[in-house]
């Protein structure tokens, strides 16, 4: 119980996401983000299928997702026909002034005398357009592989987001589930207390009982209506929390389908060989060493020279009043095609060290991938003993429970006889409270195993 207490007492403060609507006709169904307040029945695969559409880290992700595709089709133009226009127009509040031998204009001047002269005019204008086409380049074939993993790497950060929700909402949902079963539990507790409460209370009126007996279950008993108020805020942020993790609106009206009787919790078999594949941790960091390939390759092909073609066409018109769109004025054109090509002769040897630190950030991923395979094996070998021991464990406070209800029920039936004392049935019914208790914080356990179980085994998609 103090271990649930804990998990809700973590995250007792919250935001709320999307908002939901009833149906029609009034009666729970799964909520979609057209929806609004509920109420919603929903079971575990509602829930999570939920989390998937409406929960923010999912929507982000998704959005990263689509920022990737954007980010491929950005390289792809670098490789398509640049082209690019532009228009001018000046005017010379002072034209320019240039100075020219005299003797050039008179051949009488003195071969030292100099003249300032103006050329051009007050006003010019200029329209053009370029073109251009990449030919070859090195950095644009393996950028847009690397663009093209980029993608891939955020397709598999989707991935680990969608584990990471399933995981939070299966273990909420597992909380309100136990909180309920355990309300459940306290309600059934509350009723036998009630009639073993009035029972001793004619009893005492009759004088077969001493007052302090009776005081002993009244204790016990209020202790119990405390206990459920507990549960009940308990309940309350329970539910919270999974539509928190859902990514449902706090006002909206939420219950849960699902059963505990229906969840499997049979201690593990043996898995097999592992397939680190269907981790993503492992799979991320496999697009992670393909990044760093691809940047070693760029860094060696840096050597190889890039190729353009280029042209430019373009018109320029000169006049001393600002009339460049009469028509019987003209215009003077120019056109330009050619070719760029473009070679490294020595960079300082830049190159070569930067081809050794690409070596060296593959050697580093392969060390990561090893270290990722080594926790895989150290995280399934942990989750599978932990859910083997959780199911035993869980058996052995099943029995318990069974035990404690038959003292109980025995100690009772003794009481009523008259040949049993009031504190043997308070002693038995302290009993049973305490292994209902071992068997929920047991159940607790075993759920939360379950999951851990199915998410290092790669089975939580």
């Amino acid at each position: 119980m103090k271990k649930i207490i804990l998990v809700l007492a973590v995250t007792a403060t919250f935001n709320s996401a999307r908002s939901q609507s009833p149906s029609p006709s009034g009666q729970p169904q799964v909520a979609s983000e057209a929806q609004g307040m509920g109420p919603f029945s929903f079971s575990l695969q509602q829930a999570i299928d939920f989390a998937m559409k409406n929960q923010t880290q999912m929507q982000n992700t998704g959005y990263d997702e689509q920022i990737a595709k954007h980010k491929v089709k950005e390289t792809i133009g670098i490789g398509l026909p640049l082209i690019h226009g532009n228009v001018g127009a000046q005017d010379f509040l002072e034209i320019p002034t240039s100075v020219l031998p005299a003797n050039a204009f008179n051949p009488f001047a003195s071969p030292d005398e100099l003249m300032a002269v103006q050329f051009g005019t007050q006003y010019s204008a200029s329209a053009g357009i370029e073109a251009s086409q990449l030919v070859f380049s090195s950095d644009y074939l393996v950028g847009l592989q690397a663009s093209k993993t980029f993608l891939e790497l955020s397709r598999k950060a989707v991935q680990r987001t969608r584990v990471e929700t399933s995981v939070a909402v299966s273990k909420a949902y597992y909380t309100v589930l136990l909180n309920e079963e355990r309300m459940k539990l306290i309600d059934a507790n509350i009723s036998r207390l009630k009639k073993l409460m009035d029972d001793t209370q004619v009893l005492n009126t009759n004088g077969f009982v001493e007052k302090i007996d009776l005081d002993r279950i009244t204790v016990a008993y209020n202790n119990l209506v405390v206990e459920k108020e507990k549960i009940q805020r308990l309940m309350g942020l329970g539910n919270s929390f999974l539509k928190f993790q859902m990514g449902m609106d706090q006002q909206a009206n939420l219950s849960v389908a699902d059963k505990l009787a229906d969840i499997k919790l049979t201690p593990p078999a043996d898995a097999g060989k592992i397939d680190y594949e269907n981790r993503v941790e492992y799979s991320l960091m496999q697009s992670q060493k393909n990044i760093s390939q691809l940047q070693l390759k760029r860094n060696k092909l840096t050597y190889l020279p890039s190729a353009a073609l280029f042209g430019n066409a373009s018109a320029n018109a000169y006049r001393n009043k600002f009339n460049f769109f009469d028509a019987k004025l003209g215009w003077y054109p120019t056109l330009i095609i050619g070719a760029r090509i473009n070679v490294g002769i020595f960079d300082g040897l830049q190159t070569h060290h930067r081809i050794q630190q690409s070596k060296l950030e593959i050697l580093k991923a392969d060390n990561s991938l090893k270290m990722i395979q080594q926790g895989i094996d150290l995280e399934i070998a942990s989750a599978k003993a932990n859910l083997t021991n959780s199911a035993s464990s869980l058996e052995i406070q099943k029995k318990n429970i069974e035990l404690a209800e038959s003292i109980y029920k025995a100690a009772k039936m003794k009481y009523e006889q008259g040949v049993g004392s009031n504190l043997e049935v308070m002693s038995a019914e302290t009993g049973l409270k305490e292994a209902q208790t071992n068997y929920f914080s047991a159940l607790y356990d075993a759920l939360i195993a379950k999951v851990d179980y199915d998410k290092a085994n790669g089975n939580i998609k």
